[in-house]
C-alpha cells in the first residue's frame, strides 16, 4: 500500500513541500537488499490522529504519538460534548486508509481539526500517510501552513 490517494492529491493541490519516509519495522527491514534505509521517527514528532464526534459532527484531534488525549480538555476548549469514534465511523471518514494509520486530513473533509501545541515544539513533524509502511515528513512551518485553519490548544499529556 502507498500514501492514501486523497491525502496525496490534497498535498499536491496545496503545493506543500514534503517527503515520505519508510518507518522502522524491526530487524527484518535492515536487510542489505532493502530498497532504502528505514527511518527512526521520534515519537514526540509523530502526529497521532484521533477521530471524535458529537451531535454536530466529526472533529479531528492531532497530538504527539507519545501523548494521551485528555478528552475532557478538548471538550472544554472546543465547547463540545465529544466522544471517541471507533469502527465504522473511522472507516467512513478515512476510506482509503489503513485502520491504524490515520493521517490528520480534516482539511480534506471540512472537518474541524484541533492540534495540540506540544506537537509543534520541534522543527519538523511526521504523520501517517494512510498506510503502515510510510509516513509524511515536513517542516513544522509547512505543517502549520497546511493546517492554517486548525484550532490549537493543550489537550494531551505525555504517557509515562
Amino acid at each position: 500500500m502507498t500514501m492514501a490517494t486523497t491525502l496525496a492529491r490534497s498535498l499536491t493541490r496545496k503545493q506543500v513541500r514534503f517527503e515520505t519516509v519508510r518507518r522502522v519495522r524491526g530487524p527484518a527491514s535492515t536487510h542489505p537488499e532493502s530498497p532504502a534505509p528505514d527511518t527512526y521517527i521520534p515519537g514526540d514528532r509523530l502526529a497521532r490522529t484521533v477521530l471524535l464526534e458529537d451531535d454536530r459532527g466529526y472533529v479531528i484531534a492531532v497530538l504527539p504519538s507519545t501523548h494521551r488525549l485528555r478528552l475532557s480538555e478538548i471538550c472544554a476548549q472546543s465547547g463540545r460534548a465529544l466522544k471517541r469514534v471507533h469502527g465504522d465511523g473511522v472507516r467512513e471518514v478515512f476510506r482509503d486508509c489503513a485502520f491504524d494509520a490515520l493521517p490528520p486530513i480534516g482539511m480534506l473533509h471540512d472537518t474541524p481539526t484541533w492540534i495540540d501545541d506540544s506537537l509543534l515544539l520541534h522543527g519538523d513533524v511526521y504523520f501517517e500517510s494512510g498506510d503502515r509502511e510510510e509516513v509524511v515528513h515536513m517542516t513544522t512551518a509547512e505543517f502549520g501552513a497546511l493546517f492554517a485553519d486548525a484550532r490549537h490548544g493543550h489537550f494531551s499529556h505525555r504517557m509515562m
